[in-house]
């Protein structure tokens, strides 16, 4: 399945496909009131617009005859949290694949995407919170190669909710990962528009 740099032109779609992706994964888990204001804070037209414009930010999507199934938001900036120990980190902010696609090796293509693109980009290591009640998450990023750094907090809304602080060093044998036809078919790094 292809994966690609994200365009201003998908700022609609990824709109609905982060807002999406979001609802199904964490209706009933948490209040309905705490979601739309997280949703409402972060997957409008406009906030993607941002981050597609944002020279620190970088989304990877996953795309299947033209529709976008997946995405990865990566983010170049400093950690607020110590136990990232990296001198050059990127963030993996949001990552999230279509259920559909869940077994069938596309998150692991996005993430050795991801993990390509910020080892060619000079990162030393990436990082990533990941809610602490959420095990097959968990088990998909050691799977990849992270390992736990300890506790932190993200906000919802009003909720405060703890998560896993995971870290990955990367190195130069990462920046090659996408080009590894079983991996990654297609992918590139084509210069930021």
């Amino acid at each position: 399945m292809p994966v690609r740099i994200a365009l201003p032109r998908d700022a609609q779609a990824l709109a609905l496909l982060g807002e999406r992706l979001w609802r199904e994964t964490y209706t009933g888990l948490i209040p309905e009131s705490n979601l739309n204001l997280h949703l409402a804070e972060t997957f409008g037209l406009a906030q993607q617009a941002a981050e597609l414009a944002d020279p620190a930010c970088t989304m990877l999507v996953l795309e299947e005859a033209g529709q976008l199934l997946g995405y990865a938001l990566l983010q170049n900036h400093p950690s607020k949290w110590a136990q990232v120990p990296f001198v050059r980190p990127m963030e993996v902010v949001r990552f999230y694949v279509d259920r559909s696609l869940h077994g069938r090796g596309a998150g692991g293509q996005l993430m050795a995407a991801a993990l390509s693109h910020a080892a060619a980009r000079g990162h030393d290591g990436a990082w990533l919170q990941v809610w602490d009640q959420n095990p097959r998450a968990i088990r998909f990023y050691a799977k990849m190669g992270f390992t736990d750094a300890g506790e932190v907090s993200f906000r919802i809304g009003e909720q405060v909710d703890r998560d896993r602080l995971l870290v990955r060093p990367l190195d130069a044998r990462d920046a090659t990962l996408s080009q590894d036809s079983s991996v990654e078919p297609g992918f590139r790094h084509p210069p930021r528009l």
